[in-house]
């Protein structure tokens, strides 16, 4: 693993140069509208357009990478502009490739944001064409594999937050980030991980960027001590209330530490994941078997999250919170993460629809964007029926099942998959390198 003193700094001034002329043979995030409609069939055919026939979607977005040469014409007013503008949550896009400009037609669409992670990145470069010629020059230049990894990802990072620069600007950087993660190696390592921030922050040299820090143990005075250094963070990798609330005390404890009299560039967000939840709980009812346990299946991650915002509402109060206020501090917004239905037995808007609230992000992989954009409905429902939620809650408890297991279980799993992710692309661009004949093997 490269250190962070042999990673360089990629060059700003040239980092939008070949993104902002894409080839033909690069992989898109290509941008359609559904629809049974003969004539707008073939118009969009003929536009080069991704279609997919499914008769449950008509006239809705079509977002995934793949190869093709066209972008589309940018979309429509959708309910993504809704969920801003009439309850106050920002949808983001979880995804990233290149050419980063075919998030464009995201953007008109009302996308406010994206996040991207280790397994994004794994399949974004080992799947496309679109890294090679940047790949070649910087191993003929001598990078090893690691820091030429991060350059790659660093030129994405910084020609997709140029596209969001202008949301960034008018919300007073309340919106418009673009998300990119520390090493998922470092997720045992608390100044390790202090250190790779400190780093990413410094080579992206973007305002609208938040380093994801995992939300483990050991990376919980991380968050603090990077937040006190007046760097932006997305927190990842939370799944339970308790290490949820330990990482607002860590977002307020840096803000309090930083020593700053103006606080209003300093923002984070805390990433709650929802659907792997409902992945790992319904298979312990399934175990339990009874009627009773059958019937919550599907129910535990939606309730969690629901008591996540009645947690922030109460942490973002009070004395000590309009202190920070008064010099300029934001809430730290609970983002929606893991919000694709992984059980096709469920609605496919499961892990949005009811999460809708405002000071929120929910941030949608392709087929939970393109499930609301179809038929999502635009309403608050995150606190519509706390009780309901809390019952929900406690009668899993009564079953036996233990919330602190299930948030520790699917961390070590989180950062597990993060690993291997990461693993595989470096193994995948070692393979790369070699078959170019780069490097000697």
């Amino acid at each position: 693993m490269a250190s962070i003193s042999k990673l360089s700094n990629p060059s700003p001034a040239s980092s939008l140069s070949s993104t902002f002329n894409p080839r033909a043979s690069q992989p898109k995030c290509l941008i359609g509208f559904l629809t049974t409609t003969t004539n707008f069939s073939s118009k969009v055919s003929s536009s080069k357009l991704s279609i997919r026939s499914k008769s449950s979607l008509k006239g809705s977005l079509v977002v995934r990478c793949s190869q093709g040469d066209g972008n589309g014409n940018p979309a429509k007013r959708t309910y993504l502009h809704d969920l801003y503008e009439k309850e106050g949550q920002s949808p983001w896009y979880d995804n990233l490739c290149r050419p980063v400009t075919d998030l464009l037609p995201l953007i008109a669409s009302g996308v406010r944001g994206v996040t991207s992670n280790p397994a994004i990145f794994q399949k974004a470069i080992s799947t496309s064409n679109a890294y090679n010629d940047q790949f070649r020059e910087l191993v003929q230049s001598g990078k090893d594999i690691e820091s030429a990894y991060w350059e790659l990802v660093v030129k994405d990072i910084q020609d997709a937050s140029k596209l969001f620069e202008s949301i960034y600007d008018q919300t007073d950087a309340g919106d418009g980030y673009v998300s990119v993660e520390v090493s998922p190696k470092l997720a045992d390592d608390t100044q390790g991980t202090i250190e790779a921030a400190k780093w990413l922050h410094k080579v992206v040299a973007r305002p609208n960027v938040y380093i994801k820090i995992p939300a483990t143990a050991p990376c919980v005075p991380s968050i603090k001590e990077v937040i006190a250094n007046g760097i932006s963070v997305n927190v990842t990798l939370i799944f339970s209330l308790t290490r949820y609330e330990a990482v607002i005390d860590a977002y307020l404890d840096g803000l309090e530490a930083s020593g700053l009299n103006d606080l209003s560039k300093v923002t984070s967000v805390a990433s709650f994941f929802v659907s792997r939840v409902d992945t790992l709980i319904d298979k312990l009812l399934e175990k339990i078997g009874t009627p009773e346990a059958l019937d919550l299946r599907g129910k535990a991650a939606v309730a969690q999250a629901a008591l996540a915002y009645q947690l922030y509402q109460k942490k973002f109060s009070g004395p000590r919170w309009e202190a920070l206020v008064k010099k300029g501090a934001k809430k730290q917004r609970l983002l929606w993460a893991s919000t694709s239905v992984k059980n096709p037995a469920y609605p496919d808007t499961l892990y949005v629809a009811p999460l809708i609230g405002p000071d929120t992000v929910s941030t949608m992989p392709d087929q939970a964007l393109q499930a609301f954009i179809d038929h999502g409905t635009v309403s608050r429902t995150i606190d519509s029926n706390v009780s309901e939620a809390e019952g929900i809650y406690s009668a899993l408890e009564k079953l036996g099942i233990d919330w602190s297991y299930v948030g520790n279980q699917l961390e070590i799993e989180g950062v597990d998959s993060f690993k291997k992710s990461f693993d595989s692309l470096l193994d995948t661009l070692q393979e790369k390198a070699n078959s170019l004949k780069l490097i000697s093997l």
